[in-house]
């Protein structure tokens, strides 16, 4: 199977056609504002009406309330929810079944207890992320350019799709795949020019390198 490619953090025209010009599958929108990557519902529409079909859209929520997804779903269609906080497993199957839109839970890894949550939010959860553990008190639950042990992942049986993020880039994400035996990675900082703008050309890298 190939490797999946999600383009995270997504603000501009720019970044959205590369990332669709270079092959990813997933594309995200950040409704975090603390976030330099934030987009409002309407600014994701936009962007996302530039492209009829294509990439999986992905809207990144860290602890949200319902009226949070419920304004971005007015704002633009998502194919998945990406829960980037500390969302329970009762919540996650909430927001699943209130809505009706895939979820993904986004774990924060730096030791082999940290996966001790995989089993209970497996059966509500459709898809997993696995990034690396902010450092405390940090302002930013994922997106930090920092990546963890990717010898943690192999061999792991993971009950549902995942992917692997946390300190990617074009040059390491080979190596990552390799060791970790990811099926699909994410991005976001490490396709940067400056932080929060997506630069075309390590986007076309990285997904050349990750699908290569």
């Amino acid at each position: 199977m190939p490797v999946e490619v999600k383009i995270c953090g997504i603000r501009s025209a720019e970044g959205l056609d590369a990332a669709i010009d270079a092959g990813a599958d997933l594309i995200g929108f950040v409704f975090f504002p603390p976030s330099p990557r934030a987009v409002t519902p309407a600014e994701a529409g936009a962007l996302s009406a530039r492209h009829a079909g294509g990439p999986v859209r992905v809207g990144l929520f860290v602890d949200p309330t319902d009226d949070e997804i419920a304004a971005a779903l007015a704002g633009v269609s998502l194919g998945l929810i990406q829960l980037h906080g500390e969302e329970t497993p009762d919540r996650a199957a909430a927001i699943r079944a209130r809505f009706g839109v895939p979820v993904m839970k986004a774990l924060g890894i730096a030791e082999e207890a940290d996966f001790a949550s995989v089993a209970a939010f497996a059966p509500v959860v459709d898809r997993f992320l696995f990034d690396a553990r902010p450092p405390p008190g940090g302002p930013l639950p994922g997106g930090n350019a920092q990546p963890f042990e990717w010898r943690l992942m192999a061999g792991r049986a993971i009950p549902r799709p995942w992917l692997l993020a946390g300190g990617l880039t074009a040059g390491n994400v080979a190596e990552a795949i390799r060791t970790a035996g990811a099926p699909g990675v994410d991005v976001s900082s490490g396709v940067e020019r400056t932080r929060g703008v997506k630069d075309p050309a390590l986007i076309r890298a990285f997904v050349a390198a990750a699908k290569g």
